[in-house]
């Protein structure tokens, strides 16, 4: 990841630093958050990559093999929303009332819902602040001094309106179900979107997906990890039984006694493994 896009992950998980006190519980929540940031920023890199690199025009032609081409390495899938969304999606019609959303939004226990027309096409988006907006103004429909008048104007916009289509947000944000998880996840991080609706090709809701499935699915778990360390392991060493590795939250730590001349190559690999956060070396030269 560049400078500036370290100094980007580190300035939004300061802004989501609560201001309550710290507990174990959050400070885990922080380490999901950065490495989830990264996970993005790496995805957003990997692909302005691969788009510099794409070849352009017959110039770039490799020449004919005159050999049998070696096998393909099977690469593992990658994730597409699809594989996490959740279905089915709730949503409101435009025409439904105010109060009515706010209920649906504590029926479903979220922060926001998609806003659906007849045909079930995504309109846009209506969330807690944008009922907020509204009882705000109700209860308060007066606000003295200039910047009482700013809030008040912006309240305004929202506060007109009865109908979920009336205070929702829009032109909604949405995600296709073949897209990939890493290109949503920077969607949902440029966007500061908890929920994506996702539509199909005609705009139909066909699902939603949060931004805790996607850190899901871009940040794989230390059991995960642990696993793929242990076989580069077991291909990097004669006898892999003489090395421990254990993993927490993202740290490998590879302990044991190993030619030295082999540990440096050991390490490396290790720490190009996807979602490995750093690597600690506890092992002993023979």
């Amino acid at each position: 990841m560049s400078d500036f896009e370290h100094s980007s992950a580190e300035k939004d998980a300061r802004r989501t630093q609560p201001g309550r006190p710290w507990t174990p519980q959050e400070d885990f929540r922080q380490d999901a958050l950065r490495r989830y940031l990264a996970a993005v920023a790496g995805a957003a890199s990997a692909r302005s990559t691969e788009e510099s690199e794409r070849p352009h025009g017959r110039e770039h032609l490799e020449p004919r093999a005159t050999t049998a081409p070696e096998p393909p390495v099977r690469k593992p899938a990658v994730p597409r929303v699809r594989d996490v969304m959740r279905v089915p999606a709730a949503s409101v019609p435009g025409d439904m009332t105010f109060l009515d959303v706010a209920h649906a939004l504590a029926r479903e226990q979220v922060n926001a819902l998609p806003v659906v027309d007849a045909d079930d096409h995504v309109i846009g988006v209506v969330s807690e602040s944008d009922l907020l907006a509204k009882a705000a103004v109700m209860a308060e429909p007066r606000r003295h001094g200039a910047v009482g008048r700013l809030w008040q104007h912006r309240l305004y916009d929202k506060s007109h309106g009865d109908t979920a289509a009336t205070l929702m947000t829009f032109p909604p944000v949405t995600v296709h179900p073949e897209q990939k998880v890493a290109d949503a996840a920077w969607t949902a991080a440029h966007g500061r979107l908890k929920r994506l609706p996702v539509t199909d090709h005609h705009g139909r809701l066909v699902g939603v997906v949060s931004r805790l499935d996607l850190l899901r699915a871009l940040i794989r778990d230390d059991a995960e990890i642990l696993a793929e360390v242990e076989s580069l392991v077991g291909r990097h060493l004669l006898d892999p039984r003489g090395v421990e590795v254990t993993v927490e939250r993202g740290v490998v730590t590879v302990a044991g006694r190993v030619d030295k001349a082999l540990v440096p190559e050991l390490l490396a690999s290790v720490r190009d493994i996807d979602d490995v956060v750093d690597v600690v070396d506890d092992t002993e030269a023979v």
